[in-house]
Parts: structure tokens; C-alpha cells; sequence
């Protein structure tokens, strides 16, 4: 009994197998790991409740001292939103009561969007997207979208489609690509922005904004592209010219 116990908490306190444990995510490159770490592990900005400061509270009704509890509400974030740029905003899920003595029902709470046109000073692009009324006024808070984009994280960004942009504006930063007609131009707005890069390396900028499947395919790429057979030709033209070079040396 004893033996089937200890067994038992082996178990128990075993690490649990994921995605980065085994198969092709386990060879997957640190540095997507950290953005995967910034994506799906850092806590995001409170948006649906007001956090609480501190440690304890003083409770009105119980009169009586509490530990400050910050519980987030449970959130639906749909495919939809990585269409978009919702601003950290999602599909709450709760119940509402319409009575003392009425059975409470299951009720979602939408975030209010609409299309809007941003313009990215980087890109020098303009697009049209569905935002929320916090995506802009984050935008209008951070003084530009480009501006919203490279201070905010990806935890609170959320959206594959925010994601990607805020990859193409470190890269075009990162490789001076912006504005290749106008080199005033450039000087000027990679002065703007180039404060961001300092948090990012070039091969983690490389891998920022990607899927689990899209860097999955990308790491195949690269490892193929790494492993590619060199013909046999290559080493015995190779082979013979050094064969030919000895030989003339050996004659003179």
C-alpha cells in the first residue's frame, strides 16, 4: 500500500507533458518561446474589472479585514478577434437575474466594434479595420498606432492581426527598409521609433507575431533548407582539383 502511495505522488508531482515537451515544439527557438511566454503566460492589463491595490482591505458589511482578492472574469476570445484589433477587449460570460426569485441565465457581454480606418507611420500604410472605442483611445493615449503597437505587449495586444503588424514595423525598423525613396524621411522616423528595438534582438524580432503552427512550418523550412543534400559531384570536383594542386606542387 505504501509502494502504490509513494508511486502515486511521483505521479502527482510529475511534470505534465505540452506542447514544448515533445514533438517539434520541444526543438522549437528560445526566442519564440519568450514571445509564446509574453503571448499566452504574462498576465495582461485588467480591462473588464477594476484591480485592487495592496494586500488587505477593510470589508464595509462583514466589518472586518480581508486579503484583496484580484480575480479575473472568465473571457471568450473568438476567431474572429484576430481579425481585428479589439484592444484587449473579449466576450464576457456570466449569468444575469432578473428577480429575487427568478433563476439566473446565462448571459454574454459583446465588446461594441466598429471599422475604423489607422495609419501606420512606419509602413506608411493606411488600413481598414474593426477596432473597439479602447483601441482608439489607446491609440489617441500612446499619441499613434504605431506608438500603441511597439509599447504595448503581446498579452494585451492579443490579436494575431496586431501581432503581425507590430512584427512588420520592428523589422522594417530593424532592416531601415521604411521610406526607400525618401532617406530624409527615414532618418526621421527610424529616430522616432528606434527606441523600441533596444528590447529585441534581430533573430527574436524574426520569430515575433508568428502561430504555433506558422513557426512550426517556418522552423521546418529553416531545418530543410539547413539539411539539404549537396550532390556527390560538388565533392568529387572538389576532391580532384585538390588532387591536381598536390600533384603541380610535388613537380616543382
Amino acid at each position: 500500500m505504501s509502494k502504490a502511495k509513494g508511486v502515486a505522488q511521483r505521479l502527482y508531482y510529475a511534470k505534465k507533458p505540452s506542447r514544448w515537451s515533445k514533438g517539434i515544439g520541444a526543438v522549437l527557438p528560445q526566442e519564440y518561446k519568450k514571445f509564446w511566454a509574453e503571448w499566452h503566460w504574462q498576465k495582461p492589463a485588467p480591462v473588464h474589472y477594476i484591480e485592487k491595490k495592496g494586500t488587505y482591505e477593510w470589508h464595509k458589511k462583514a466589518r472586518e479585514v480581508r486579503p484583496v482578492q484580484n480575480v479575473p472574469l472568465p473571457l471568450i476570445y473568438p476567431k474572429e478577434m484576430h481579425e481585428g484589433i479589439w484592444g484587449g477587449e473579449a466576450v464576457v460570460q456570466g449569468f444575469i437575474k432578473k428577480g429575487v426569485f427568478k433563476r439566473r441565465s446565462p448571459r454574454f457581454w459583446m465588446p461594441t466594434l466598429k471599422k475604423d480606418i489607422l495609419y501606420s507611420e512606419v509602413l506608411d500604410t493606411y488600413m481598414r479595420t474593426v477596432v473597439t472605442r479602447r483601441t482608439m483611445d489607446l491609440i489617441h493615449e500612446s499619441y499613434g498606432f504605431d506608438h500603441y503597437l511597439l509599447k504595448t505587449p503581446a498579452c494585451d495586444l492579443k490579436s494575431l492581426l496586431a501581432l503581425k503588424l507590430k512584427r512588420q514595423i520592428l523589422i522594417a525598423l530593424a532592416d531601415k527598409t521604411l521610406y526607400p525613396d525618401d532617406s530624409q524621411k527615414r532618418a526621421e522616423v527610424y529616430a522616432k521609433y528606434e527606441q523600441y528595438l533596444s528590447a529585441y534582438t534581430r533573430e527574436e524580432i524574426e520569430w515575433y507575431g508568428l502561430s504555433y503552427e506558422e513557426a512550426c512550418k517556418k522552423y521546418k523550412r529553416l531545418d530543410e533548407a539547413k539539411n539539404i543534400p549537396k550532390p556527390l559531384k560538388i565533392k568529387f570536383r572538389s576532391n580532384l582539383l585538390a588532387a591536381m594542386k598536390r600533384g603541380e606542387n610535388q613537380r616543382s
